[in-house]
């Protein structure tokens, strides 16, 4: 297991001023799941490639246990990675695709016997352990891959590169929740690249939130939900996303187009783009005048909820209700829990 320290690294791919990743120090602690989360292009496989050793740097230091390793290769590294399609060997069994790892470093015939039979159970193939890999479908293929990245005790991290982009959608969540369980049992430093927010949120400790080659947050489920450092987070994060709004602030009072919002605490003037968000689990119909007017575009209801689709003036608006709560037409109106309410200045958090 390692801690990895990112010191003032950034990676462009052509040596000029257009990084793919942005300068980052960051410290991730040792045997921590991590899940580096983003839309496509936003860097996340570069950083993982760069804490593999399968690219160097163009700028900075990448340390593991307060040990360089920036220009060492994948085996110095002592990491093991498991990718986005199966990398297996049809011609061996699943029990010898176990077992490879383990052989390769001439590990005793009978730690290897009771290794492979551990992580077989561990991930549900003790049934054909004695099967050629040839033949098995996609899911079971990344099964094994996925066993090969754990089988080793001593490595430093494991590192997964969307590696449930091939299984089918229910065995999915059985394998995010194995990775989880197996992430307890092993205690192995963990990074999962993912753009899958349900995944980063069921699998990782702590989300690392990437955009356009920069880092805007690395926190817990709940941090990224409750306190989005950034109003990409709130965004991204969450199903509908959090609700951004254009606002003044002036003290405890936000203003939205003329409608005063009171909120939890003051705030100091920043200049600036002023925003408040407020995720759509806070926001509430009412039919109380002193309340934000909307009007409502339409209900779709989820099951165990509704998505309530508003809008205040030009301004797009979210409401999640329960699935029993009653929509009348003297609604007129949302109410904030200006305990929920954050405030942006050029999209990052402001305290108050």
């Amino acid at each position: 297991m390692a801690k990895i320290t990112l010191h003032n690294l950034a990676h462009s791919y052509n040596n000029d001023d257009n990084y793919a990743l942005k300068s980052m120090n960051h410290v991730w602690e040792d045997g921590a799941a991590y899940a580096l989360l983003g839309p496509s292009g936003c860097g996340k496989t570069t950083l993982l490639n760069i804490i593999s050793g399968l690219l160097t740097p163009s700028s900075g230091e990448i340390l593991f246990n307060d040990q360089n390793v920036t220009t060492k290769d994948t085996a110095t590294r002592n990491i093991a990675q498991v990718f986005q399609f199966p990398v297996v060997y049809d011609t061996m069994t699943v029990r010898q695709n176990l077992a490879f790892p383990l052989k390769n470093r001439n590990l005793d015939a009978n730690y290897i016997k009771t290794r492979i039979n551990d992580i077989a159970s561990m991930i549900e193939v003790e049934d054909i352990l004695d099967k050629k890999a040839q033949g098995l479908t996609a899911d079971i293929k990344q099964k094994i891959s996925l066993g090969r990245g754990l089988v080793r005790e001593d490595v430093n991290a494991i590192l997964f590169d969307e590696p449930l982009t091939v299984i089918d959608p229910h065995m999915k969540w059985q394998l995010r929740t194995q990775l989880k369980a197996l992430h307890k049992k092993l205690g192995h430093t963990m990074i999962y690249v993912t753009h899958d927010q349900t995944e980063a949120l069921t699998f990782a400790d702590k989300v690392v939130v990437m955009l356009e080659g920069e880092v805007v947050q690395i926190g817990t489920p709940t941090e990224l939900f409750e306190k989005p450092a950034h109003t990409f987070v709130g965004y991204f994060i969450g199903s509908p996303g959090m609700n951004i709004l254009p606002a003044s602030i002036n003290g405890d009072k936000a203003h939205i187009n003329g409608h005063e919002i009171t909120l939890a605490a003051g705030y100091e003037k920043h200049s600036g783009n002023m925003e408040i968000g407020i995720r759509p689990e806070f926001a509430q119909l009412s039919n109380n005048p002193s309340d934000l007017p909307i009007t409502i575009k339409r209900i779709e209801n989820v099951g165990h909820y509704q998505i309530i689709r508003a809008a205040h003036d030009t301004l797009d608006i979210d409401i999640i209700a329960s699935e029993s709560a009653e929509v009348s037409e003297d609604m007129q109106y949302v109410h904030f829990d200006k305990n929920r309410i954050n405030i942006y200045a050029d999209d990052w958090l402001v305290t108050p």
